[in-house]
Order: C-alpha cells, then structure tokens, then sequence
C-alpha cells in the first residue's frame, strides 16, 4: 500500500519489507526535524533518517494501516538542542584534492583548508558504509561536483567533499568524493556501543592535527 498527497512534507509512505514502513520527504532539510516527530508516533521503533527518508520500523502489535496514516500527516516537531558534546577530528590536509579544489572554488589551498575548518557540522543521516556520516554545514564555497571518474580505493580515513557534504571514508572503498586530506579517528568498532563513533544529529568539528 502506498499513499501520497501533494503538498505535504511526507510525500508518500511506501512499505517496507513485512515490518517497517519507507516515509519520503519532500525537502531533504527537513528531515531531522521528522525524525523525533516519526519516533513519538504509537507503533513507531527504530527510526532511520536517509537523504529525503525516513525508514520506521513498526513495533509488536502496531496498527500498520494507522500508521501509514499517521506517516502522510506528519509534521515537522521543534528540534531540541543536541546536547552531546562536539566531536573532533584531527585532520592532516595533504588530500590528493586539495590544489584541484582550490582551482575549482578559486580559493588557495591554505584558505580551503581554513574554510573547511571553520565550520561546524551536523551528521544528517549515516549510509554507504559502516561508520561513514554524511555531514551537513558545508560552506557554500566548497560545495564542488564529485570526481568525474571515482576511485577504486579510497583509504580509509580519508577527509572528503562531494556536493553539499563532506565526510571521513571509515574503510578503504570505492568513492567520488574529492580528498582533502586525512583522519585517523576511529569511526566504527565492533566493540563500541554504539559502533558508530558519528550519529545523526551529532555535531562534529574538524581540527589540525
């Protein structure tokens, strides 16, 4: 079953699987603010923010068709303030990147680094890989295309921008984002609870190392 209704934030509710439901949003900003709305619903568990999603999987017993219902009129709630303290990230800036960046935004490669350093980031959502935060706040002036052609492996820690975010690859993979330079902090353990060292809503700020 899949609703829609245009004009609203949620902009379709699709099932997902046997028991959870995918709710699609129409400003990708908005998002976080649905989060805390969507986990107050009766019969919500376990809520995933994705770009412009919100994944709810439904607890024991929940009114599956109520719940769709309740997903389509969802309101945006007032964010409270995350209160965790700010993450650091020592950085070393030697990225592969870092003079093609400043080419493209007409920046030096000292004032990219200053820029990228300036300011403070949210992580809006987790995906691609374990571990791996895409962090909203990227200054206008770096919000460059990806890579034309990706790279096969990136190394792990790798300090990258690509679009309107920016991020650290957690493991060496695949990726398009360009490379400004590198991190050695450890973003994913098995052994932590919870693994992920970045979270959605997490603030992050990157430093030199």
């Amino acid at each position: 079953m899949t609703t829609s209704r245009r004009g609203r934030v949620v902009t379709a509710v699709r099932p997902y699987g046997q028991d959870a439901l995918l709710a699609e949003v129409a400003d990708p900003h908005q998002v976080s603010s649905l989060l805390a709305a969507a986990a107050a619903l009766d019969g919500a568990g376990e809520v995933v923010p994705g770009a412009t999603t919100l994944l709810v999987r439904l607890s024991e017993g929940a009114d599956r068709a109520r719940m769709i219902s309740q997903l389509s009129l969802l309101e945006p709630a007032t964010l409270e303030p995350d209160r965790r303290p700010a993450i650091e990230l020592a950085v070393v800036y030697d990225g592969a990147d870092l003079a093609e960046v400043a080419g493209l935004t007409g920046l030096d490669p000292d004032r990219v680094v200053e820029v990228h350093l300036a300011a403070t980031y949210t992580v809006r959502f987790c995906g691609f890989s374990p571990g791996w935060g895409y962090l909203d706040g990227l200054d206008e002036r770096l919000q460059v295309p990806r890579r034309d052609e990706p790279r096969t492996a990136v190394p792990a820690g790798s300090v990258g921008i690509g679009g309107e975010f920016t991020g650290v690859y957690p493991r060496v993979s695949p990726g398009g984002w360009r490379l400004l330079g590198h991190s050695d902090a450890p973003l994913w353990d098995a052994n932590r609870d919870p693994p992920a060292l970045l979270t959605p809503g997490a603030t992050v700020r990157f430093v030199r190392a």
